[in-house]
């Protein structure tokens, strides 16, 4: 059966039509590794990262799943648009597309330069890499699925790690499942699989705008073990640490690049 065209096309010169060849160049051009953490398992993370530079997520020990989420340094009312970057770009991402942010400000804030495993496509199950179909682990759906408390989240990890910015629970948004294998299955159901990433693999990023981002090592690690459901598992043997480093890329690589702006809308929605 022939693909369905897009709902939403990229034209020339477009905010969709993105410059290949500068963010080929930065993934493949000097640069200064200017900080390195590595994020222990089942916890969260959170750090800052200039406009103008790179940043990485790594496998430093075998597979793991990590929750990304990302706001607007300065201003975080500005964050990541999970639904409106699946839909502008597409709902597995890899090198050169997009995150977008929310309404008003609706502006590329970070763009894939680099990823490890930009050649899993498609296996067996419909199941694809790096997943804006799904969100993060809460405890709220824990409970209401099996009646008890458990901090043991990716929305409680990521609700810890913004709190020294003065952040909350309600700052915690939809993200994207780096390193994540999803798809849907015949029902038209979320399905999750083993994490397909290996020691060292990565995902590159580079900053639009001043960002503010998080993560979480999912307390399901590498989701090879049910998580739920009768055939549930601790799934403790099989959480590993991500690895976040951060690079300042050759100024001469920079020098055609400007911060994107929002779009110039006035109209007031017809108020």
């Amino acid at each position: 059966m022939p693909s369905y065209p897009a709902a939403y096309q990229s034209t020339t010169g477009s905010a969709l039509d993105v410059d290949r060849d500068f963010y080929r160049a930065l993934a493949d051009g000097e640069r200064r590794l200017i900080r390195q953490e590595l994020v222990p398992i089942r916890s969260g993370f959170a750090w800052e990262v200039p406009a103008g530079h790179l940043f990485r997520i790594t496998t430093p020990e075998g597979p793991q799943v990590g929750d990304l989420n990302i706001w607007n340094r300065d201003n975080p009312r500005e964050r990541m648009w999970v639904a409106r970057t699946r839909q502008l770009q597409r709902a597995h991402l890899s090198t050169f597309d997009r995150l977008w942010s929310n309404l008003p400000f609706l502006r590329p804030i970070a763009t894939i330069t680099a990823d490890s495993l930009a050649d899993y496509g498609i296996d067996e199950h419909g199941g694809r890499v790096h997943d804006l179909l799904g969100t993060r682990c809460d405890p709220y759906v824990n409970k209401m699925l099996t009646g008890e408390d458990c901090d043991v989240h990716c929305h409680s990890n990521l609700t810890r790690a913004v709190q020294p910015w003065g952040l909350s629970e309600f700052d915690v948004h939809d993200v994207m499942n780096v390193f994540q294998c999803t798809g849907l299955n015949d029902e038209d159901k979320y399905f999750m699989k083993a994490c397909p990433a290996k020691r060292g693999d990565y995902l590159e990023f580079f900053a639009e705008i001043d960002l503010l981002c998080a993560i979480s090592t999912c307390p399901g690690g590498d989701l090879s073990l049910a998580m739920w459901g009768d055939e549930a598992q601790d799934t403790l043997s099989v959480c590993r640490p991500l690895g976040i480093e951060i690079y300042q890329p050759d100024a001469s690589l920079l020098k055609n690049w400007q911060p994107p702006v929002p779009p110039d809308y006035r109209g007031n929605h017809g108020i």
